[in-house]
C-alpha cells in the first residue's frame, strides 16, 4: 500500500454500508440488483433502512431462456410484475420503473434524465449501480447505466448542475445530499456486507423472475452456484461467510484522488 493511499484511506475513511437510512438501488434490468445485491438488501431492509429500486430497461429483449413464443412487448409487462413481487418479497419501500427500450435502445440524456428524476424524488444517502468500468462487461445497458449512476451521483451534489440534468419546469428538491456510491458486479470491491442468513432470500428473490431464471433449468443452477461461489469468496475476505462485496466511494473520493481507485 503506497503511502498517499494509506493516508486516504485514514482522512476519508468510507462508512459501513450499512450506516445510511435511505438507499437507492439502480438496476439496469429487472433481476440484475437482486443477483448483484439481493442478500444486502435482504439485511437492510431486516435492519429497518428505507429502500428503493429503480429499474431503467424493460428487458423486452431477454428471450434466449424462454420455451414459448411471446412479443417483446408482452416480455416486457411480464418482467414488470416479476420485479415488483421480488421487490415485494424483499420488503422493498419503492419499486420504479423508467420504462426504456432494453439493448441500449434509447439516448443517454433520456436515461440520465430519468435517474435524475427519481434521486430528485427518492433523495438517498447512497446510491448503488453496476460497476461500468469492468473489463470484461459487455453488455451496453450495464455500461450505460452505471456510467450514469457514476456522474450523477457526484453532480447532485451540486445543486446549479444537478438542474441541468432533470426535466424541463422540475426543480432540484432540498435536501438532496449523495454520501456514497456503491458498485455491485465489481471485480474491486473495498466493502463488504456480511449476508450471514440472507442468501436464501436472495434466491427466493431470484426466482421471482421465472421468465429468466425457472426453477431447475441449467441456467438457474448456473446462477446459484455462481452466488454460492462469490459468497464464499467475498466471505473469506471479512471473515464471515457469506458476504456481498462492493466498490465503495463518499463523495470525497468520487473524483481528484486516483489513489483511491487501488
Amino acid at each position: 500500500m503506497g503511502l498517499t493511499k494509506f493516508i486516504i484511506d485514514i482522512a476519508v475513511k468510507n462508512q459501513k454500508i450499512e450506516s445510511f437510512q435511505n438507499y437507492l438501488f439502480i438496476g439496469p434490468h429487472p433481476d440484475d440488483i437482486e443477483i448483484g445485491a439481493g442478500a444486502t438488501v435482504s439485511k437492510l431492509k431486516k435492519l429497518n433502512k428505507k429502500v428503493t429500486f429503480l429499474i431503467c430497461l424493460d428487458g423486452r429483449f431477454g428471450k434466449e431462456n424462454l420455451k414459448e413464443d411471446i412479443s417483446s412487448e408482452e416480455l416486457a409487462k411480464i418482467r414488470k410484475e416479476e420485479c415488483l413481487k421480488s421487490a415485494s418479497l424483499l420488503g422493498v419501500d419503492e419499486c420504479l420503473f423508467l420504462d426504456l427500450c432494453d439493448g441500449g435502445q434509447y439516448t443517454e440524456r433520456e436515461l440520465l434524465q430519468g435517474i435524475a428524476r427519481i434521486i430528485n424524488q427518492v433523495k438517498p444517502d447512497i446510491i448503488f449501480a453496476p460497476d461500468p468500468d469492468i473489463i470484461s462487461e459487455c453488455h451496453v445497458d450495464h455500461l450505460r447505466v452505471g456510467k450514469a449512476a457514476k456522474e450523477l451521483a457526484n453532480f447532485a451534489n451540486y445543486k446549479e448542475i444537478f438542474q441541468t440534468y432533470l426535466p424541463d419546469g422540475m426543480q432540484v428538491n432540498d435536501g438532496i445530499s449523495i454520501e456514497a456510491l456503491a458498485l455491485y458486479f465489481t471485480n474491486k470491491p473495498n466493502k463488504y456486507v456480511r449476508t450471514y442468513g440472507h442468501f436464501k432470500k436472495q434466491l427466493e428473490a431470484i426466482y421471482c423472475h421465472a421468465s429468466q431464471y425457472p426453477k431447475g433449468a441449467p441456467q438457474t443452477k448456473s446462477i446459484v452456484t455462481y452466488l454460492k461461489v462469490r459468497g464464499v469468496d467475498f466471505g473469506l475476505r471479512r471473515f464471515s461467510i457469506p458476504a456481498e462485496g462492493f466498490r465503495m466511494m463518499n463523495k470525497m473520493r468520487m473524483h481528484c484522488l486516483p489513489e483511491a481507485s487501488k
